[in-house]
């Protein structure tokens, strides 16, 4: 584990990006290859104080203008989707503009759905501040805004041109959010590779302290995963869905407890509550469920979601886009390293896991 940059390619031919990752990159000239003149920088009121004029100091030579919003999930608007493009149409930006995103996977994907629709697409890099943006949603292109009835209903599949990783970013980064980042790490192991999850049972001492030789690797290894996945199922018809693990349940966790669970926190109770039910279905191990939820909450994620009446879970999980003709179709973990994508209808059985799963003072465990 040695802390130097390392690149990863996300392969889809013509449309191939670079993923750097290391420590001290938003100090290196320049920041990206090829960037336009015209540059909208958005971030929010949060990371912009921490790192918005390091990264302005490198792009001097260009005419850049900072869009911020407010930090957290309800920052994901249509609202704020049109005061950005009121931004852009306002300062006259051009079709070869380029839209940096500078922040987490708020920031990420409200950047990247506005890049994908105005004037019909321009240039869009991402610039991810935490570990769950870093690990997750700042490759693969799944950009979107929130819906009322729904996260992330309308969106587009839209890459960026570059994605840079400064792990030095994770130093400001609160305990919680730290956290929650580590449930899509551990999510990698679980579904494509038994090795890295024993990796990081080894090393979650080290990954709670921070180390940065460990994260290091962990967001290499996390990225690696990803960039294979988004190469062989850009648009999610098939592989790609398996990095939907814990999501079905984790968003109707957030869906229904919006100001109290984080969305990693949501996919780690939810990742819990679908290797309980294929254990309940003989399909998992009980020697896999607990290391599942041993490293879980070893890495200070909740593994327990909070109790609901099970019409309200299936009203929420019915919203998931994996749904079809009516039919949830669940991510389901078969064996570290190994997960598979089926349709359930039988709730009786899916609602046992999700009860013995539940605690009625279930919640993060650092709120």
């Amino acid at each position: 584990m040695q802390n130097t940059t390392q690149q990863i390619i996300v392969g889809l031919d013509e449309r191939s990006y670079p993923i750097d990752i290391g420590a001290g990159l938003l100090a290196r000239t320049p920041l990206f290859e090829h960037l336009p003149q015209q540059i909208l920088l958005l971030s929010n009121t949060v990371v912009d104080p921490l790192y918005g004029d390091q990264v302005r100091a490198q792009l001097q030579h260009h005419t850049v203008v900072t869009h911020l919003i407010e930090d957290g999930e309800s920052a994901k608007s249509f609202a704020n989707y049109a005061a950005v493009m009121d931004t852009l149409i306002t300062h006259n930006f051009n079709r070869d503009c380029a839209i940096i995103a500078l922040g987490g996977g708020v920031v990420g994907d409200l950047a990247g759905f506005v890049a994908a629709t105005y004037q019909r697409g321009v240039g869009f890099y991402q610039i991810p501040t935490t570990l769950l943006a870093q690990v997750d949603s700042s490759v693969g292109g799944k950009t979107a805004i929130n819906h009322p009835g729904g996260k992330n209903l309308i969106g587009a599949f839209y890459q960026p041109q570059a994605v840079l990783i400064d792990t030095q970013c994770l130093s400001t980064l609160n305990d919680r959010d730290y956290a929650c980042g580590l449930a899509e790490v551990v999510k990698y192991g679980i579904i494509a590779d038994a090795d890295f999850f024993a990796w990081l049972e080894a090393h979650q001492s080290e990954l709670n302290q921070r180390d940065a030789a460990a994260l290091t690797y962990a967001i290499q290894r996390s990225c690696e995963i990803k960039a294979d996945v988004v190469a062989a199922d850009e648009r999610e018809q098939s592989v790609r869905a398996l990095l939907n693990l814990g999501h079905t349940f984790g968003h109707a966790i957030e869906a229904a407890h919006y100001e109290n669970w984080k969305h990693g926190e949501a996919v780690a109770a939810g990742t819990v509550i679908a290797a309980y039910f294929m254990h309940q279905q003989n399909r998992l191990s009980s020697h896999d469920f607990t290391r599942i939820e041993t490293l879980l909450r070893q890495l200070n994620l909740p593994v327990r979601a909070p109790e609901m009446p099970l019409e309200r879970w299936q009203t929420f999980m019915q919203r998931d886009k994996k749904v079809q003709a009516g039919v949830v179709r669940l991510v389901l973990p078969t064996a570290i390293g190994k997960a598979c994508l089926e349709p359930w209808s039988d709730w009786q059985a899916i609602g046992k896991a999700i009860a013995a799963m539940s605690h009625s003072d279930a919640r993060s465990p650092l709120l």
